[in-house]
């Protein structure tokens, strides 16, 4: 099975596994496990960040985010296609209390001046502004991504309104190895930031919540309330720390995959529109006339190909780690016997 459904499919290599057999545990509550205090530690360095938080997922940390810098009756601003708002359920309206603003970006991408104008007036009846979340990249908008000079702009908006500025990075070093921005001044203008080790990274759970010690010192105490207290879990920040040390420049060759598979599938005349390709995900639209998301998603399987439907009519198709180029080879090779 060629499997291009998502980047969290992929499985601990082997130099992972061996690393996972190794670790040293402890009890995480009391914050007695090596290998996580490791992985925390080293994950906070790459940022200049003063501490991180190890959880089981992004959407965990994601909404640990916003637990920790909203109160109930605020609002968060971020892009429409974001992750906080379309996949993780409505969980910062359960857990926080708090509404979305939806600004309408470019290709997953807002600027300031978006921003600016979407923060609420100081009203009883309007909800307070009291976030930003930027996602890089941007999953439903097709891999695209925030650089620097993108962010900034938003940066000084959330300085000059005194807002929290949170970054969802489950794909943020996607973006690096295409940027080479300074990931320091990350650490820097953000509040927060969210980066996933179970992706492209190629291990197999977890995600890390950096920030400064007070504000990760608080979030231990709220993910303790989500359920989210991990005792012996060494074995999979050994996983992680793995990933950050070994994964990180090897995921333009992802990309690279991405851009032959865009390649081959734009030239086909049931393909009526495709995503700019920038990172590791492939986003496209087909002809109604030839048929459905649902059509493409069976003849795939039959050729043991497996993608997902993004609408009625879009298909995306995501490489990561275990996608060799022999099988973009072959997806390219059943795509072009399609007609």
């Amino acid at each position: 099975m060629i499997d291009l459904i998502s980047d969290t499919v992929t499985r601990p290599s082997a130099g992972m596994k061996a690393a996972m057999m190794d670790a040293a545990v402890g009890d995480d509550v009391f914050k007695e496990d090596p290998s996580i205090n490791e992985l925390e530690s080293y994950a906070a360095s790459l940022f200049g960040m003063e501490a991180a938080l190890f959880c089981p997922s992004g959407t965990m940390t994601n909404q640990i985010a916003v637990k920790l810098h909203t109160q109930p009756l605020d609002e968060i601003i971020c892009e429409s296609t974001a992750h906080i708002y379309q996949y993780e359920t409505g969980a910062w309206a359960m857990h926080s209390g708090v509404s979305m603003k939806l600004v309408e970006g470019s290709h997953g991408i807002m600027d300031g001046k978006a921003v600016l104008s979407a923060i609420r007036d100081d009203q009883d009846w309007l909800p307070k502004t009291s976030m930003v979340a930027l996602e890089n990249t941007c999953n439903k908008a097709g891999g695209s991504y925030y650089t620097l000079s993108d962010i900034e702009p938003i940066y000084q908006v959330c300085q000059e309104k005194n807002l929290k500025l949170h970054l969802d990075g489950a794909r943020l070093f996607n973006a690096w190895v295409e940027t080479r921005d300074n990931l320091k001044i990350y650490g820097n203008w953000f509040d927060s930031i969210s980066i996933c080790l179970s992706k492209g990274l190629g291990a197999p759970v977890g995600s890390l919540l950096l920030g400064s010690k007070e504000d990760i010192r608080q979030a231990r105490r709220i993910r303790k309330a989500f359920g989210g207290g991990m005792r012996q879990a060494g074995f999979l920040a050994a996983a992680g720390l793995y990933a950050l040390q070994h994964h990180v420049e090897r995921l333009s060759e992802d990309h690279a995959k991405s851009r032959q598979l865009a390649s081959a599938i734009e030239k086909k005349s049931f393909v009526t529109s495709i995503r700019p390709v920038r990172t590791n995900i492939l986003i496209f639209d087909l002809d109604p006339q030839w048929g459905t998301a649902a059509d493409m998603i069976h003849l795939l399987q039959e050729k043991d190909i497996r993608v997902s439907a993004f609408g009625p009519q879009t298909i995306r198709m995501v490489t990561h780690l275990d996608v060799s180029p022999a099988d973009i080879e072959e997806v390219i090779r059943v795509i072009q016997g399609m007609s």
